[in-house]
């Protein structure tokens, strides 16, 4: 049973003796708040102030701070405390707490503009090369995975690559020809409402057939996966980095690139292509409609004129893109759930990363192939 804390001041010849008893421990830190404030005016209007602690029964960190309080109150009015009593067994604890907060931080020196813009340019340039380090490390480790899994097929979890090809393929198809039909359907309509007045509506098949099967069939349905699945990706290996999961599957002797890692990529690899014809013939079929309903086309008109605008070339130009943008895609989404943190902060910040670097990364790469592309004649 704890003694309660006492606080006594009496003044003496403009001396304000204060005896601290009982028990300062955090069990009574509502009863020590009020003491410690109810003497506030007497140490302003003290000359001198004299702390003995020789009644203390009982002292913990938080009984310690609040009396360096009353000591610093009464420094502040331009008369430092005299503490005498101290038991030999709280002598330490008071030394450790005399020491908190003494020392004022430098002053920091601004730095003009032109200092501060190239130590952005050099914060930005480090964490370019980390974040690049960090992929080609990815790709590496991905790359042993795979090979093992090639020398020892029994190694690869089947039941886990076919469970992320549902997610990532099946279940996006709905989304998938929604967003592409209404992208075909808005092409259309802005084409024909501008080539109507040169006289040019034929040539809108055209432009949507070229347009939705060798760039934005499969640029629009890599950026939808990215921020549907690749946002998933890093959230889950980052909730599994939090909780620890991964460093267990490395002390059971499992490689958790192998176990986690390499089906979730392998899917994306094959879910990606998939979904790209699919949207591809989701914005061909809103672009018919369109013409149908807008420009005053008939199907088998629109039908014949796609047929005669679109060879077998751009069909193939749009479906080679597609592994290369889901491989960028599922690395930068796994590193990134692999670098999260112990914080909920962390997650979300790198989820939101994950997301805008396979973005940039997938029209890095689309304007990369159209350079490729076009230099071989495709």
């Amino acid at each position: 049973m704890t003694s309660p804390p006492l606080l006594t001041a009496t003044p003496s010849g403009g001396v304000l003796e204060l005896r601290p008893g009982g028990a300062w421990i955090a069990a009574n830190a509502a009863t020590l708040e009020v003491l410690s404030s109810s003497i506030t005016g007497q140490l302003d209007r003290a000359k001198a102030v004299k702390l003995d602690m020789a009644g203390l029964r009982e002292l913990d960190t938080l009984g310690a701070w609040l009396l360096e309080k009353i000591s610093r109150r009464a420094a502040a009015s331009g008369h430092p405390a005299e503490i005498v009593g101290v038991a030999d067994n709280y002598a330490g604890l008071i030394d450790e707490i005399r020491q908190v907060n003494r020392h004022n931080p430098a002053p920091v020196t601004p730095l003009s503009p032109v200092v501060a813009r190239v130590n952005e340019i050099g914060r930005a340039t480090v964490g370019a090369r980390e974040d690049v380090a960090v992929f080609l490390q990815m790709v590496g480790a991905l790359f042993f995975a795979l090979v093992g899994a090639l020398r020892r097929p029994r190694s690869l979890r089947l039941t886990s690559l076919i469970y992320q090809l549902y997610r990532v393929g099946w279940q996006a198809i709905p989304i998938m020809v929604l967003i592409t039909f209404l992208i075909g359907a808005i092409i259309a309509q802005q084409g024909f409402f501008h080539f109507r007045k040169f006289g040019a509506d034929s040539y809108v098949v055209d432009m949507v057939g070229i347009l939705v099967l060798r760039e934005l069939g499969v640029l629009i349905v890599a950026i939808m996966v990215a921020g549907r699945s690749g946002s998933a990706y890093t959230a889950e290996l980052g909730s599994m980095k939090m909780r620890e999961e991964i460093d267990a599957l490395s002390t059971m002797g499992l490689d958790p690139v192998a176990v986690l890692i390499l089906p979730r990529i392998i899917a994306l690899v094959f879910a990606l292509p998939i979904l790209s014809f699919i949207g591809s013939m989701a914005a061909l079929y809103g672009g018919g409609l369109v013409a149908q309903f807008y420009g005053d086309m008939g199907p088998a008109i629109y039908i014949a004129r796609l047929h005669d605008a679109v060879s077998v070339t751009s069909f193939k130009v749009g479906i080679i893109k597609a592994p290369f943008m889901a491989l960028a895609i599922g690395i930068v989404a796994c590193s990134e759930g692999l670098r999260v943190k112990g914080s909920a902060e962390s997650l979300g910040k790198q989820t939101t990363t994950s997301v805008v670097k396979s973005i940039f990364l997938v029209i890095v790469l689309d304007g990369l192939f159209a350079v490729f592309f076009a230099s071989i004649g495709m």
